[in-house]
């Protein structure tokens, strides 16, 4: 897979300074997600960050579960976040689970406990919270902080034997309960959970936090670089006291970058979360989620995803970028790629009345004018089409070159046609046109005898395949993805359905095979709906967008 991380950007310079200090002799990043959901579109800035990084480098890159909290995490998600970072285009070195070290936590955690560095607290998380103090005052130490070594050895080992209830004792560390930095007032280490735990089952019944386990997991792992985001950067005074009062061998260090923010786009897994669990959506991999699967169900390639996180690059200033670059970058990577054909969404009936009954003629299309590569393709012709039902007014404005009666249009790759009658049905709807055709116009002859504004497009209809079209637009209206009331600022056009047709070749398409269905924009082939007998297609972006890259320099 091509490399195109060398853009510069802090952290890839703090890399190369410390292989030329010899302070780093390989490079070892890692992608650590927790597996209680699906990952989304902010996930994969940093899976291309960490592997890519260290592609760069020649080092290594290890994907690692923070399965740390086992009320939250399932088997599922594990699976789903393999798959993910596979279909990205990347290949793990090292597969690692949080809870394949528990035993080694647990040791030090007791390392802790005999250096004076930890003690077991019966205070309730929320007299905890109380006694943590405020920004501009110190915390209260816990009555239990001073407990003897041997009490808080024999309570911990209590507590790992399942002797105490849920909430009822927390392991703390013992730092500096009026440092200004609240994460360092004795923060817990441990607590109890009688819970299953999808990889270890039954085995434990307390689980480390993550401020404990992350820095333990790096160090065991050999990771160098540390990369997380921004609201992890009041948290790194702990992650280095943890590998220090732990007596860690390997010392790596923590990087915080802006995580990615996007327009009209939630970020938060537990957001997501209640979007499939109130069945506003219909799963994780809902077209209209910016989750991994969801884009990719969409349409979305990793080419493209990987061009978009290299493009909005890494820095450490937090801001928003428009949801409308993730589609600039999967028009510029379709573009050549994908065949150009055409579809009807919202069907109108056309007859031909002076071309000969019965007769059919194949015409010939470019599959994409922009790669001739690609080839030809031939397409039926005869007295009934289908055209969209947007291209005829009966009483059109002025300036509107398509088709009304008495006017003259092209029918793309095929000859110019003329409205002649309008049929309708009993409530007064267009059903049906009626129209002729010049035998002397047709496309690829050299016609010069008079020219049309209008082209339009068109299926045949006898041999047009019935399809459903899914278009779609945000999911969530812009400028209210924050807080809890989104669920209150949900689109409700955000998904729209139609029923159409496409051309004939396009009968045996497979899902995630892709078309630019002209003027429409670009689609993709269901996977979860398309069956052997009916055609889904999900519309992945429109032709054209105002929106442009930001200019270099």
């Amino acid at each position: 897979m091509e490399n195109k991380s060398a853009s510069s950007n802090f952290i890839r310079n703090i890399v190369i300074e410390d292989l030329q200090a010899g302070r780093v002799k390989e490079v070892v990043t890692r992608f650590p997600p927790e597996p209680n959901g699906y990952l989304h579109i902010g996930h994969a800035k940093s899976i291309c960050l960490n592997f890519e990084l260290a592609d760069e480098f020649k080092g290594r890159t290890n994907l690692r579960f923070d399965d740390t909290n086992p009320l939250k995490e399932d088997t599922e998600y594990v699976e789903a976040i393999k798959e993910d970072v596979k279909w990205l285009g990347f290949e793990w070195d090292g597969l690692y689970f949080a809870s394949d070290y528990f035993e080694e936590m647990y040791n030090r955690a007791v390392l802790l406990i005999k250096k004076g560095k930890a003690y077991v607290d019966d205070l309730s998380a929320e007299e905890i919270r109380k006694t943590r103090g405020t920004l501009t005052e110190p915390g209260t130490e816990s009555p239990y902080r001073n407990r003897s070594v041997e009490e808080n050895l024999d309570l911990f080992q209590r507590m790992r034997n399942g002797e105490f209830k849920d909430g009822e004792k927390v392991l703390r560390a013992k730092i500096d309960m009026s440092s200004p930095n609240i994460n360092l007032r004795d923060p817990v280490l441990y607590r109890i959970a009688h819970a299953t735990h999808h990889n270890t089952g039954d085995k434990w019944c307390i689980y480390p936090m993550y401020d404990f386990a992350h820095p333990l997991e790096d160090a065991i792992e050999g990771v160098t670089h540390s990369l997380c985001s921004l609201e992890f950067e009041d948290h790194r005074p702990l992650y280095d006291w943890v590998i220090r009062e732990c007596e860690m061998e390997h010392v790596p260090r923590q990087y915080e970058f802006a995580r990615l923010n996007m327009t009209n786009t939630v970020m938060s897994k537990r957001k997501l979360k209640m979007l499939v669990d109130e069945k506003i959506v219909d799963g994780w991999d809902d077209p209209r989620m910016p989750t991994i699967a969801g884009l990719r169900r969409r349409g979305y390639t990793p080419e493209a995803i990987r061009a978009f996180a290299r493009e909005i690059g890494v820095s450490r200033s937090n801001s928003v970028v428009d949801a409308k670059m993730l589609e600039h970058f999967i028009r510029e990577d379709l573009k050549l790629k994908a065949p150009r054909t055409m579809a009807v969404l919202r069907p109108l009936k056309v007859v031909i009345t002076n071309y000969p009954e019965g007769q059919v003629e194949m015409l010939d299309a470019e599959n994409n004018p922009e790669n001739p590569a690609m080839g030809i393709r031939q397409i039926p012709f005869s007295r009934e089409i289908y055209i969209e039902q947007d291209d005829f007014m009966e009483n059109p404005p002025s300036k509107y070159f398509r088709l009304f009666p008495g006017n003259e249009v092209r029918l793309k790759h095929a000859y110019f046609i003329k409205c002649h009658d309008v049929i309708k049905d009993e409530q007064g709807n267009v059903v049906e046109l009626h129209c002729t055709y010049d035998p002397e116009t047709k496309s690829g002859t050299g016609f010069t005898g008079r020219k049309v504004k209008g082209t339009i497009h068109w299926v045949d209809a006898k041999h047009a395949v019935p399809a459903e079209f899914r278009l779609y637009e945000p999911l969530i209206l812009d400028g209210q993805e924050d807080g809890d009331s989104f669920l209150e600022n949900i689109n409700p056009n955000s998904l729209e359905t139609l029923h159409g047709f496409v051309e004939p070749n396009l009968k045996d398409s497979k899902p995630h095979d892709k078309f630019q269905f002209f003027r429409h924009g670009y689609f993709n082939v269901d996977p979860k709906y398309t069956t052997p007998d009916k055609l889904v297609f999900n519309r992945i972006v429109s032709l054209k967008s105002s929106f442009e890259l930001p200019k270099q320099g």
